[in-house]
């Protein structure tokens, strides 16, 4: 039965708002802030584009960072579960687990209208988009907030981005680390006491835009192991490793022209058609997939060009044209050839 592996089953019980909040929060409370937040933890099988979620959380707040609910559930990767030393979760433990389809209602009703919040949201969202694209789904998340990003906007004192150094600050007991359910109540009550801050000193939450993938091709994996023992990590991750571009760069790309054979292109932040698949078009197209920023960088493409990311603080300070995903796609489709 799909409640089975759902959140009453689970023998950790989630504290949060059971024990006295924080003080009331200030008033007024920005306008601006969102109406509500699923803080969400994932773990997977691994960190690669082809691995899978085996288990999932999700904590809902209000606008002010209040408990309401909490949801979790294992998920059957239909794949070995890879660092079982790690996460806990063996083959035998997800077998009658349900699949990701079979979670999307769910999940879907946990998350939609809020803003997901995460640990290093990056890696949680760029998972659950995945999934949703594989079951055919589209993940009902606008925005995401990071809560490392959270943190060095608050410049918390914090000896590292752990989420165990978040958790200590705030004096949270994590109890059982690398579990989505116990991850996620840390979490929660780690984001709360940061939320109010936030809101006491009117700063600008650091939101970043969502985009659902549309389309996705999963890459086969040589995976030469049945069960979870053998699992040795790196031993059948696909590899990436591209073909030196044969064209020289003819340099910067300039707004309103075209894209010329042999410009380097660098992506940032979320793509809706899958990155991998994106850059294979670039490739294709005769363009150089860079996989960081310089002076030498024709293109940025991102769809957060708000974002402090490296590469648009590197691309605003070297004067290099960033166009978002949907102008990319266009200009490939007439791409120069390389002169000579």
């Amino acid at each position: 039965m799909l409640e089975d592996h759902m959140a009453a089953a689970d023998p950790i019980t989630p504290r949060i708002g059971q024990q006295p909040g924080p003080p009331t929060p200030p008033a007024p409370w920005p306008d601006a802030y969102p109406e509500g937040y699923a803080v969400v933890d994932v773990e997977t099988t691994g960190l690669a584009r082809d691995d899978r979620i085996i288990s999932a959380a999700v904590y809902q707040l209000d606008a002010q960072g209040e408990f309401q609910d909490h949801w979790y559930t294992l998920v059957n990767p239909q794949r070995d579960p890879g660092p079982v030393w790690i996460h806990g979760l063996t083959s035998e433990v997800l077998s009658g687990a349900p699949l990701f389809p079979e979670i999307v209602p769910e999940l879907s009703r946990r998350l939609a209208d809020r803003v997901l919040v995460a640990h290093n949201a990056m890696f949680d969202w760029s998972m659950i988009a995945r999934e949703y694209a594989r079951a055919r789904a589209v993940a009902p998340v606008d925005r995401r907030l990071c809560t490392i990003a959270l943190s060095k906007e608050l410049r918390l004192p914090l000896p590292n981005h752990k989420l165990e150094s978040l958790a200590a600050h705030y004096g949270v007991v994590q109890e059982r680390a690398h579990h989505a359910l116990d991850d996620a109540r840390v979490l929660a009550e780690a984001f709360r006491p940061s939320l109010r801050r936030a809101a006491r000193e009117n700063l600008r939450l650091p939101l970043l835009t969502c985009q659902p993938l549309t389309e996705w091709s999963d890459t086969p994996a040589p995976r030469q192991h049945t069960d979870s023992a053998s699992y040795r990590p790196g031993t059948w991750r696909p590899s990436r490793k591209r073909p030196a571009c044969p064209y020289p760069n003819p340099g910067r790309y300039e707004a309103g022209g075209r894209l010329v054979q042999g410009m380097r292109v660098a992506f940032s932040g979320d793509t809706s058609v899958d990155r991998e698949l994106l850059e294979d078009r670039a490739v294709e197209a005769g363009l150089h997939v860079a996989t960081s920023l310089s002076r030498l960088t024709s293109l940025l493409v991102t769809n957060d060009p708000d974002a402090q990311t490296s590469k648009t603080a590197k691309a605003r300070s070297f004067g290099t044209v960033v166009i978002d995903e949907a102008a990319f796609m266009q200009l490939l489709q007439d791409v120069a050839p390389a002169s000579g």
